[in-house]
């Protein structure tokens, strides 16, 4: 009995002891009023501080939404606006997704105010870059823009040649590089990672209820620019610019996006002024599940537009034309319209040298670069030359690929080999593989030389040398952008070949002066394609955009080049007919869609049915020209 005493009296101890803790600890939890009963101070006594009124504002009320908000300036706050705030409002994918405190935003506008924003590499001005000057009439027309779009185009489209490279190359690369910068207010449209499952209620913040445009990139490999993430937008804005004054697509019925995945570019990730994700991009399924949903969100809602890739690197770009170009109006101009407008600039050049197009199919062609551009000029090229009667594995064997690793060939590894550039692999001996482009030059004696590998001079003195001394007239293409990219200049084109060379550069270039005279310079830049090939596209409403209409728009470029212009070795029409140039891309993208069964417009059908003239006439009544025309105001819902 005495043990069971003693045994109960020390479960009881425990039990208080276990209680007493368990308030105590309970203490921490207990709201405020409960701890001051607890310490003396009655429920009665009140709280233990003033009421002292605020009557400041913490809110403003606003009775506008989406970007009626970004362009009131009282109340925009750019990307200092807070996730859940552009969500209540209406602008979430009209901002970067990054969110920047007024306070960096401050320092951004001090910065400019004491230092300027010029941002110029000055290797590259002497590499034949941008200028201050450039970069001066940019900021001018982006402000112009801004103000009156009626006037912007007009005063672009009127000085065409003059500004299309303040617009787009190479001025389009330096406003890229520093998008993060020079940001004042948004254009376009921002998809992110951080968006996945909301873009098809996102897409709906754009204010437009037709779109018959839209060129959207991942930035992954801007110009030869390489990863620049979010800023990639500057490249989607400058294309529709010329789809806007070259073909005339109304600038209220285009959209430029950006699809941000992250970058790999580390120090635009630590830049403190970035406004993207700063994670390394998605790679694999989860980065074709976010593209899926993009594409899907924009055709839900405008099933009818015209869908354009814009500088997507390799890895991706080939696949994602073939996911998606027989079920939407889709193309890749890095692909499809580089690759047209080398073509078309290598026939204009064959005219150059009196030669027939289907001479295409006796060239040997020697290609710098095996990214998406590359090899989407060399399976043009090989489409042209089946179209001339030789079959693709033949076609195949007139063209030498090189990349950073020297000339592709079949001994090199078959995981370093993709779908697109095994056909084109060199067969032969070990020891061509990674032979290098002077050697290649100097063993196969192409008529054609093309650089489209962004790397800068790699058409040295002698690989020059080397191309004049095994042709009469060598055609040299230097496509890289931006200029400084560029592998060679017109002056030592010309220089190493003794004035003979047929020049072509992916950014505007000078005319080049040998021995006292003026060699003419011509440029391959894709602004003689895409904008027609777009247009026709969609007047046609063609559904989809084929190898034939790709091909079709090449061919009409040499047609427009008067014989003055071949006199001089020009081979491409004139810039300053670019709304002409367009219309006649258009019409022969119509007439190919028509032979394939894919023009759907029957008014399209109706006026092909007429005349050519017919055609042009009708494409031309359906492109914007930039004019005052009257307004007239109507209640909010109607006609909407």
């Amino acid at each position: 009995m005495l043990n069971f005493a003693l045994r109960k009296q020390h479960l009881a101890r425990t039990a208080q002891g276990a209680l007493k803790a368990l308030r105590a600890s309970a203490v921490v939890a207990l709201p405020e009023y409960q701890r001051s009963a607890q310490h003396g101070r009655s429920f009665a006594a009140g709280p233990s501080f003033e009421y002292e009124p605020d009557y400041s504002k913490k809110h403003d009320i606003v009775r506008k939404s989406g970007v009626d908000v970004l362009h009131d300036p009282l109340y925009n706050k750019g990307t200092g606006f807070p996730h859940a705030e552009r969500e209540r409002l209406g602008v979430r994918g009209l901002l970067p997704p990054g969110t920047l405190s007024m306070e960096r935003q401050a320092a951004r506008v001090l910065d400019d105010y004491q230092y300027g924003r010029d941002f110029i590499d000055p290797s590259h001005v002497k590499d034949g870059g941008v200028t201050k000057d450039h970069t001066r009439q940019w900021k001018v027309l982006q402000e112009l823009q801004d103000r009156n779009e009626t006037l912007f185009y007009k005063v672009l489209l009127d000085n065409f040649t003059t500004m299309a490279p303040i617009v787009y190359t190479p001025t389009v690369g330096w406003a890229c590089l520093n998008y993060h910068k020079l940001y004042r207010r948004p254009r376009g449209m921002f998809f992110s990672a951080n968006d996945k499952d909301e873009m098809s209620a996102m897409i709906w913040n754009w204010p437009a209820q037709e779109v018959d445009a839209i060129v959207v990139t991942d930035g992954s490999r801007i110009l030869g620019l390489g990863d620049l993430g979010l800023n990639g937008l500057g490249i989607s804005i400058g294309k529709l610019d010329l789809y806007c004054a070259a073909a005339g697509f109304h600038p209220a019925r285009v959209l430029p996006c950006v699809i941000d995945v992250g970058t790999d570019n580390e120090a635009l990730r630590n830049d403190p002024m970035y406004m993207g994700l700063q994670h390394p991009r998605l790679q694999g399924d989860a980065y074709f599940e976010l593209l899926d949903e993009f594409v899907e969100a924009v055709m839900s809602r405008w099933p009818k537009t015209v869908l354009q890739f814009e500088d997507f690197q390799l890895q991706y770009a080939h696949t994602l034309l073939q996911r998606y170009k027989n079920q939407h109006l889709v193309f890749n101009d890095d692909i499809q319209g580089t690759a047209a407008t080398a073509l078309a600039g290598v026939y204009g050049a064959l005219k150059v040298q009196g030669k027939e197009a289907h001479s295409l199919t006796q060239q040997r062609i020697v290609v710098l670069g095996a990214g998406s551009a590359g090899m989407g000029v060399s399976t043009m090229m090989a489409q042209g030359m089946v179209k001339h009667g030789l079959d693709f594995d033949d076609a195949a064997k007139q063209f030498w690929i090189l990349d950073k690793n020297g000339l592709i060939t079949r001994k090199r590894p078959d995981e370093e080999l993709t779908d697109v550039t095994r056909p084109f692999a060199a067969i032969g001996e070990d020891d061509i593989e990674g032979e290098s482009l002077l050697d290649v030059v100097k063993r196969v004696k192409p008529s054609i030389l093309i650089g489209l590998s962004g790397a800068g001079p790699l058409f040295t003195p002698e690989v020059l040398t080397a191309m004049g001394e095994c042709n009469e007239r060598p055609i040299i293409f230097p496509m890289s952008n931006p200029t400084y990219r560029s592998e060679c200049t017109s002056d030592d084109a010309q220089k190493y070949t003794g004035g003979r060379a047929i020049f072509a550069s992916g950014s505007p270039q000078p005319d080049a002066h040998y021995e006292g005279r003026k060699i003419c310079s011509s440029q391959a830049n894709n602004m003689y394609i895409f904008p027609g090939l777009a247009m026709g596209a969609h007047l046609g409403q063609t559904g989809v955009i084929t190898d034939m209409m790709m091909t079709a728009a090449a061919e009409a470029l040499p047609k427009l080049i008067p014989q003055q212009d071949l006199d001089k070795g020009v081979v491409y029409p004139r810039l300053s007919n670019i709304r002409q140039i367009s219309q006649h891309v258009a019409m022969d993208v119509i007439k190919i869609a028509a032979e394939e069964g894919h023009l759907s417009s029957v008014k399209a059908m109706r006026a092909l049915a007429n005349s050519d003239e017919s055609l042009l006439h009708w494409i031309d009544a359906h492109m914007y020209k930039p004019k005052y025309n009257s307004l007239i105001r109507l209640p909010t819902g109607v006609l909407e």
